[in-house]
């Protein structure tokens, strides 16, 4: 069975908030799996003499107040690139060039993910098509729960995959980065592709299905929740530079990729998860657990930039934006939590909706420990000690904790 998570430290990590920011910034000698960040030759930035910069605007202020978009005019005899030019978020260097990398972690996230390359079509949907038409094959409630699964996420990896090539991807200033952030917005489209996929295959009503976000209150509220963090990014005169700026930013990408892509995929997984467990749906429950894996590598790459502008910019993480934060993430999870009740108002499948209130607090705890805040459910436990066997949250890592180690191409993975 493929494990993508190494057992990180059970409690939040402090030190994130007090590195200091240029024991990030050190170029690493080569990849390594040993150490986070390297300690290269590189001489200080102090120690250089001026040199002219690296690129230059198109014309005054075209880059906004924050960092640069890739886009500015070149400039001859500029000098090169050194690595502790670049920054996450507000560089000024030029983000055209790759390499020296400075970000290791986002890199071998790249390559992780190119490896784990899959396609909707490689897996085998008769089983299920025979099952759903089968009219005694599955109850009401289970079909339900597999159209309400699918009508969320059909249009909820279009709203993250708006959120990341017409938002995210412009404010984070680094290339290394922006190379993940590609490969994930097509995982993206392959999720979607997906979704359509098992839509057709068992002859589903399509617009029934991909307008649930629109007609069931329990689905448009979670997409209704996270859209405003999209708005506020995508709004063409909105530019990092500020405290206040740097921080909005940071708070919406805690929106997308701790709560939208760490909680609001939660239930869904469990349910069409459990329809595998007991040979139902078999086709739909393995196309979930290759969406699960590159879900789960989107969500640690997230809290990895996180932690990473925590990092740079500790001025950003002031009690009163925990706090914000804390609200964020408890808000979320009762929306889930509604959305649990909405789809099972019955016991079905071994679970029933109030085993979801103790999971999505569970849930909860460990997205906040990521990110390095109290839990806001001390004491919550995982009703569903089964998921371990595919998902063990307790071994969801991040690059600030450890490192994923053990990687599969989509044509080898193998579930057993």
């Amino acid at each position: 069975m493929l494990n993508w998570d190494d057992t990180p430290s059970q409690t939040p990590q402090p030190h994130l908030d007090t590195v200091h920011a240029e024991s990030a910034r050190k170029p690493p000698p080569a990849v390594s799996a040993s150490a986070p960040f390297g300690t290269g030759a590189q001489p200080a930035a102090a120690a250089r003499k001026p040199h002219r910069p690296v690129v230059t605007a198109a014309h005054p202020g075209a880059a906004g107040a924050g960092g640069l978009t890739g886009l500015e005019n070149l400039q001859m005899g500029a000098r090169r690139l050194h690595v502790d030019d670049k920054q996450i978020i507000n560089c000024r260097a030029d983000l055209n060039q790759l390499v020296p990398f400075k970000y290791t972690w986002a890199w071998e996230k790249y390559l992780a993910a190119c490896n784990n390359h899959w396609m909707p079509q490689e897996i085998q949907m008769a089983a299920d098509i025979a099952l759903w038409q089968d009219p005694g094959g599955l109850t009401e409630d289970e079909r339900t729960i597999i159209k309400r699964s699918l009508g969320f996420f059909s249009t909820a990896d279009s709203l993250v995959a708006n959120n990341l090539v017409l938002a995210v991807y412009r404010h984070l200033t680094n290339p290394e980065c922006r190379q993940y952030l590609l490969r994930q917005a097509f995982e993206e489209a392959i999720h979607t592709h997906a979704y359509q996929y098992c839509i057709e295959s068992l002859g589903l009503d399509e617009a029934e299905v991909f307008n649930m976000y629109r007609e069931i209150p329990s689905i448009h509220d979670k997409a209704a929740w996270s859209l405003p963090y999209t708005q506020s990014l995508a709004d063409p005169d909105f530019h990092t530079g500020t405290p206040e700026a740097d921080q909005r930013l940071l708070r919406d990408l805690i929106a997308f990729y701790v709560v939208f892509e760490g909680i609001f995929f939660y239930v869904g997984f469990v349910q069409l998860l459990s329809f595998g467990r007991r040979n139902k749906m078999i086709g739909v429950s393995e196309q979930i657990q290759y969406i699960m894996r590159d879900e789960s590598m989107h969500m640690n790459f997230g809290i990895d930039v996180v932690n990473q502008i925590k990092i740079e910019n500790p001025q950003l993480w002031t009690p009163q934006f925990q706090t914000e934060v804390l609200e964020m993430i408890g808000e979320a999870t009762d929306l889930e939590i509604r959305y649990a009740h909405d789809t099972m108002p019955r016991g079905v499948l071994g679970l029933n909706a109030a085993q979801f209130n103790e999971y999505l607090k569970f849930v909860a705890n460990r997205r906040c420990a990521q990110i390095g805040l109290k839990p806001l459910y001390p004491g919550a436990d995982n009703p569903f000690p089964w998921m371990s066997e595919v998902m063990d949250l307790k071994k969801e890592k991040n690059f600030f904790e450890t490192r994923v180690t053990e990687y599969q191409t989509g044509g080898a993975l193998s579930w057993d």
